[in-house]
């Protein structure tokens, strides 16, 4: 039996809306549908498929502004940021796209004969997408998954379901086959538990806490399933005193408070060399008060509410146990507001310091040289991404070369680019997304030998 979930406005904290939730039956209808979408749509010519998706690319273009209207509305992300993602989602397509036609095996030297490889789709792949990026990270498991020739099935969050099942209809509109993307809400131990153990879903794709993603992937075991995960992070900002101190105090704000601090690759532990420390957080105090907290409908607004009244209450807890240095400001009202909040830590044991917060808040730590900078980054479960700031490229590609995270940046933190690999090391998750070898990791190698 289906039931339905009430959406609620994260900048007012009311209800706006209500989506239907599909049960076990419903998930098993949708994944048997996908699984007869597959052979057709595996077998269509390479240069059919190509066109396509960048159809579909075309067709989300058209539809920008009203998919970053709903992400505004159901996920409380700025204008800014909706229309990045939702011009993140035509470009995925587009750029992957380009892999039907160049999805190619291997001609392997051997005795006896010929060998040859082939890259061949799983066929159903099921992608489990978070609340706080909906629209980017569906793209980053569909499009290289279509463009390897299988079929998705889709869940996304209960809270932000909306720009999914958009996606759905445009891509039926730029002329994708019935049951090649579909899109199934619900709930997490019903559709996403299903995703896992359903035999007919050959692949799937989680994205979301550490927690859960181990669930997934002892389901995923069962059947000995191929599984991706990107899980949480707890990465770090490394500022060396020969850095431009400046620029990476007006820096350090964006690494960490955008989107709420609701990102897994998120800066929140600030690390800073003992002798510029004070000169640096000097500098970062103006920085962090000037980010412009709004109603996200504002187009000014730079930084907005947290997703739910839990979400805000959970980071409330970690700043109970904590002496606040500074923060910025909020709004207020009825919605799930927390300021950009800066914290001064002195003990890596601290619960800020360890623990993912997923809210706008950072932790600022001195360290005395290069050697204990790696250690305090390290120092962590996870491995995801973080940033280093010097002069010295030789420092910072030494740094990023001892730091264990999968995505590490010099003198900015841009973490997530879709021609280049984003994934994780240690409790961070398995696998690696984007780049040019992601069509790869939605086929299985084949070998076939041909005796002369």
């Amino acid at each position: 039996m289906t039931s339905t979930f009430t959406l609620v406005d994260p900048s007012t904290g009311a209800p706006f809306d209500e989506v239907e939730l599909a049960d076990e039956a419903g998930t098993d209808a949708a994944i048997e549908r996908a699984h007869e979408a597959f052979a057709p749509w595996r077998d269509l010519a390479p240069g059919e498929r190509a066109r396509l998706l960048r159809r579909f690319a075309a067709v989300v273009d058209e539809h920008v502004e009203e998919l970053a209207a709903i992400e505004v509305r159901n996920a409380g992300h700025t204008w800014g940021n909706a229309r990045w993602e939702a011009g993140n989602v035509r470009d995925c397509l587009n750029y992957y796209a380009g892999a039907p036609e160049r999805l190619h095996g291997r001609q392997i030297p051997v005795a006896g004969g010929t060998d040859l490889t082939f890259r061949e789709p799983y066929g159903v792949v099921g992608i489990i997408v978070p609340w706080n990026f909906p629209m980017p990270i569906a793209a980053w498991g569909f499009a290289p998954a279509l463009a390897a020739g299988n079929t998705v099935v889709l869940k996304p969050a209960e809270v932000t379901p909306l720009t999914a099942l958009r996606l759905a209809e445009l891509a039926l509109e730029a002329g994708l086959p019935e049951g090649v993307l579909t899109v199934v809400p619900g709930a997490g131990p019903v559709v996403g538990q299903r995703l896992v153990t359903h035999p007919l879903v050959r692949k799937v794709c989680f994205t979301g806490s550490t927690a859960v993603g181990k669930q997934v992937m002892a389901g995923c075991a069962e059947q000995v399933k191929n599984v991706t995960l990107e899980l949480g992070g707890k990465s770090s900002n490394i500022i060396f005193a020969d850095a431009d101190l400046a620029a990476a105090a007006a820096a350090a704000p964006g690494a960490v408070f955008d989107n709420a601090g609701q990102d897994c690759c998120a800066r929140s532990r600030l690390l800073v060399e003992r002798s510029a420390y004070d000169e640096f957080v000097g500098l970062l105090e103006p920085a962090v008060r000037a980010v412009k907290v709004l109603d996200p409908s504002d187009e000014a607004s730079e930084m907005g509410p947290l997703i739910t009244g839990r979400q805000r209450d959970r980071v409330a807890g970690f700043l109970d146990e904590v002496e606040v240095a500074f923060a910025g400001t909020t709004p207020g009202g009825d919605g799930f507001w927390v300021p950009p909040t800066v914290v001064a830590v002195e003990d890596p044991a601290a619960r800020i310091w360890r623990e993912e917060v997923f809210g706008p808040v950072v932790a600022v730590m001195p360290f005395d040289d290069e050697e204990h900078a790696v250690a305090l980054a390290n120092d962590t479960d996870y491995g995801l991404s973080g940033s280093i700031y010097t002069r010295d490229l030789g420092r910072g590609l030494r740094v990023a070369r001892a730091v264990e995270a999968g995505n590490l940046s010099v003198n900015s933190h841009s973490s997530v680019r879709y021609w280049t690999p984003f994934g994780g090391y240690k409790q961070s998750g398995i696998g690696r997304e984007l780049g040019p070898d992601a069509a790869h990791a939605f086929t299985e190698e084949k070998n076939v030998f041909i005796a002369h």
